[in-house]
């Protein structure tokens, strides 16, 4: 019986080296109207907002988030049929995905292929805030899109 790829991997605190670490970069949440969340976000929990811009390329408005040691990214779409609206029709306003930073992220995207991870990108792509991406099927990862990033 082949072993699944969970089974193959060590437990990242039994990594010796950091190119295996991965820090909790954001969560992302899609809304259908920026404004009315982003004033729910400062009024409940005191958020800051640090970056906001459009990525063309995935149809999103981006609206980034600081709650202390925390960051938000909120997800609006531009068009009704972008990757986010699709979501937003399907389930509604909530977690849309968590994102871990690494420090190499071609390494990192070969390490998953090869681990039969199934990754939603060929190779990593511009994503928000000038950062390389590139996801991991929700199937893959308990039903939780994951969002693999790394600064340029």
């Amino acid at each position: 019986m082949s072993k699944c790829w969970w089974q193959k991997c060590r437990p990242l605190n039994q990594h010796t080296d950091k190119k295996y670490g991965h820090d909790l970069d954001h969560i992302a949440v899609a809304v259908h109207d920026l404004a009315a969340a982003t004033v729910r976000f400062i009024e409940l929990l005191d958020a800051k907002i640090i970056h906001e811009e459009i990525v063309e390329s995935q149809g999103v408005q981006v609206r980034f988030l600081q709650v202390e040691d925390a960051m938000y990214e909120l997800l609006q779409p531009l068009s009704g049929d972008s990757a986010i609206a699709r979501y937003l029709d399907k389930k509604g306003e909530g977690l849309h995905h968590i994102a871990f930073r690494v420090d190499d992220i071609y390494a990192e995207h070969k390490r998953l292929s090869e681990l039969g991870l199934q990754l939603l990108q060929d190779k990593p792509v511009s994503g928000a805030r000038n950062k390389l991406i590139f996801f991991i099927h929700p199937r893959d990862m308990g039903g939780i899109l994951t969002e693999i990033c790394q600064p340029r």
